[in-house]
């Protein structure tokens, strides 16, 4: 009876929503019931029902996920392991250490240096001593250069010098017992070019183009052979020069070689190339592969001047009669080295009336050679050495019937003098066929570009500055 009531107070409450509603039914059983139709009411139901099914499916995994209890990580065992010491950190101590560089002037010994520093000749004992190598602190050159490390009391703490061009030796006092290391020192070259016209001297014109005088004297000696530098050269004559210098650690050291060259005397070309050879020796070569080297050198000493030539009737500055000059005379400083004309034997090193002290060398069964007035003799050579072409035989002196200090230089053939400065001389063997291809692919093609190029670009260079001088 309750439910009834309830019922009753519902349907008059909500008689409008009845009265829509009342003919909708879902029984099977009023066979007469009109067919449902899909008004908004009905849209509006179904919208609702969908919508609810969709949230229930993206809400429902969500909510299944956050239920979910937490995973329980897997245990874990920690182990010590034991791990490799590390290197204690290097210190470049040198870069905060006041080293002092002294370079070696003319005439100093390497006491003399360490007495200039304030140290004893007990110092330098016990630097020889612990290098076990004295032999690089025994010839010492003007401009070598020694560093020195002193404590606060003026003691000793450290000394270097350089063992060789790329190796530095480094002795340490700072410990019970002297400490000695090694440095490795990086060298590179670099290469220059050069060109030049001589008005006055080679000296004068090589400066003008950058040349050093030591590279000035490496050019003479490449082309002493063909040319002779005291009496061929002329206003006019031209080089062009690709030479290179040594640096290390970034600072200049020396200079090089030179690579390549080509001098014009009197209208003639001459050209020179370096050239490595399979066995590891070095030599300079024409265009042809012909070594520059000839059998006998003409002038024996580096860079002079000929105070006498050759002569078959000449006064005799001493004597003060005529009689055969038989060599040329070449006017040097007391001392200046001599060097051996060509390979071959020593036959007589000692006095000659009028020569003085006087080497003769027989370089084959047809030449030889012979050398008057030294002031002395190279040390290890005696009758029978065997001795190459350039190796120093003595120097240059006054011994014997001589006004000033000169070499007299003769050329003998069969034993009999001839002029050396026009004597023919042997010439040298080519290079081998195989060596040949490869010295002219690798040297000569590429390095003969690189000449004529710079010659071209050096006379055009001059024609312009020729044109607009004119113009002016």
């Amino acid at each position: 009876m309750r439910k009834q009531a309830i019922c009753r107070k519902a349907q008059r409450r909500h008689s409008h929503f009845y009265q829509r509603c009342a003919h909708w039914s879902l029984s099977p059983l009023h066979a007469e019931a009109e067919p449902i139709r899909w008004h908004r009411e009905r849209w509006m139901l179904a919208g609702t029902a969908l919508l609810i099914t969709v949230l229930s499916g993206l809400l429902m995994p969500a909510w299944a996920s956050a239920m979910r209890p937490a995973p329980v990580p897997p245990a874990r065992t920690l182990l010590p392991l034991a791990l490799p010491k590390l290197p204690p950190p290097t210190v470049d101590r040198t870069s905060f250490e006041a080293w002092r560089t002294v370079r070696v002037q003319p005439g100093q010994t390497l006491s003399d240096i360490f007495q200039a520093q304030g140290l004893s000749l007990v110092d330098l004992h016990q630097v020889i001593q612990a290098t076990g190598d004295p032999e690089p602190l025994r010839m010492i050159r003007p401009g070598e250069a020694f560093d020195f490390l002193l404590g606060r009391g003026g003691s000793l703490d450290g000394f270097r010098f350089d063992k060789d061009e790329t190796t530095r030796t480094v002795v340490r006092f700072d410990g019970n017992a002297p400490a000695v290391s090694q440095e490795q020192r990086e060298l590179n070259v670099r290469e220059h070019v050069a060109h030049g016209v001589i008005e006055d001297s080679l000296f004068g014109a090589a400066a003008k183009a950058g040349m050093s005088d030591a590279m000035v004297v490496k050019l003479a000696d490449i082309f002493k052979y063909d040319i002779d530098f005291i009496k061929d050269i002329r206003s006019g004559d031209s080089f062009t020069v690709i030479y290179n210098d040594v640096y290390r650690d970034g600072a200049y050291l020396h200079e090089g070689d030179i690579v390549a060259a080509e001098f014009v005397n009197q209208g003639k070309r001459y050209t020179a190339y370096r050239f490595k050879q399979a066995d590891g020796t070095i030599g300079w070569y024409s265009e042809d592969g012909r070594p520059l080297r000839k059998s006998l050198m003409r002038t024996p000493v580096a860079f002079t001047r000929i105070s006498s030539r050759f002569s078959l009737a000449r006064k005799h500055p001493i004597l003060g009669y005529t009689r055969a000059h038989k060599g040329v005379d070449y006017a040097a400083p007391k001392g200046t080295p001599i060097h051996a004309a060509g390979d071959g034997t020593i036959v007589y090193r000692g006095w000659e009336n009028g020569y003085g002290n006087f080497v003769l060398i027989k370089h084959n069964s047809t030449y030889s050679t012979a050398y008057g007035h030294m002031s002395g003799f190279a040390k290890g050579e005696h009758v029978g050495t065997h001795v190459r072409q350039g190796e120093v035989i003595g120097y240059v002196g006054m011994t014997g019937l001589a006004t000033g200090p000169h070499l007299h230089y003769e050329v003998r053939i069969d034993g009999r003098a001839v002029n050396p400065l026009t004597v023919t001389m042997p010439k040298p063997q080519p290079l081998p066929a195989a060596q040949l291809a490869k010295f002219e692919a690798s040297v000569v093609k590429p390095q003969l570009a690189r000449l004529k190029m710079l010659d071209t670009r050096y006379r055009l260079a001059h024609a312009n500055t020729a044109g607009s001088t004119h113009d002016e």
